[in-house]
């Protein structure tokens, strides 16, 4: 009776969520669990002075919070940072979740701030993940993303051999992702990245350019191993 009861609230929280709770749950693992998303819930409002469903963990770092847009069905696991500067700063849609120590940063550089990251409704990332933003980041709608996966939209200039490259600046083509794709752990996207709707990128990829929607990438470099039909 009480799993019925929280999976009506789960189904509240996130609407269209299929989300249930195994009813094997030992009764106080789920005690410790509903606690735990209650203080998440009261520290979510403190921080992001939203009376809304948002759930921040009491040691997650949020930074530039002025610049941080927030959707319904926020949750921010332990450990996490969030580091909003930037000129269109960081826009988070409805139902994203960010997975144990997910590091997010706008600017790598405070001499020139960074554009922004933009993640759709409905996405999931992953524990571990590095997700920067100076040249745009932008993760469409149903993306799930896995453990350790990180995002470097930009990259460092390195045409003249006199000088050395931490003198030569870096440059940015941003990263763009598309809808419902499934990235597998410990891939790393490249600046300059374009990547279709409904791909799959396979475990370890290292991806860079351009791919297009319902194909199947991987390896290193990546490459396209097959097209979802």
């Amino acid at each position: 009776m009480r799993y019925s009861l929280v999976n009506k609230a789960i189904s509240r929280i996130k609407p269209g969520s299929n989300a249930k709770l195994d009813e094997r749950i030992p009764y106080g693992y789920f005690i410790s669990f509903f606690l735990e998303k209650i203080l998440c819930l009261i520290w979510g409002m403190v921080r992001l002075h939203q009376f809304s469903k948002v759930f921040v963990h009491p040691n997650a770092i949020i930074k530039c919070r002025k610049k941080l847009y927030v959707g319904r069905s926020l949750s921010v696991d332990r450990g996490c940072y969030i580091d909003a500067l930037g000129y269109e700063g960081v826009v988070l849609g409805d139902n994203v979740s960010f997975g144990k120590n997910t590091h997010m940063q706008v600017s790598g550089s405070l001499s020139e701030i960074g554009k922004g990251i933009r993640i759709g409704n409905n996405v999931g990332l992953g524990t571990h993940g590095y997700y920067g933003g100076a040249g745009g980041l932008v993760i469409g709608d149903d993306t799930i993303v896995g453990n350790y996966v990180s995002f470097h939209p930009e990259n460092h200039n390195y045409g003249d051999i006199t000088i050395p490259i931490r003198l030569q600046g870096v440059s940015h083509k941003g990263i763009v992702i598309g809808k419902g794709c499934w990235i597998g752990a410990k891939t790393t996207f490249l600046d300059g990245t374009e990547l279709g709707d409904g791909c799959i990128v396979a475990a370890g990829a290292v991806v860079r350019g351009k791919f297009p929607s319902n194909c199947i990438v991987g390896g290193v470099p990546a490459k396209i191993i097959k097209e979802r039909k």
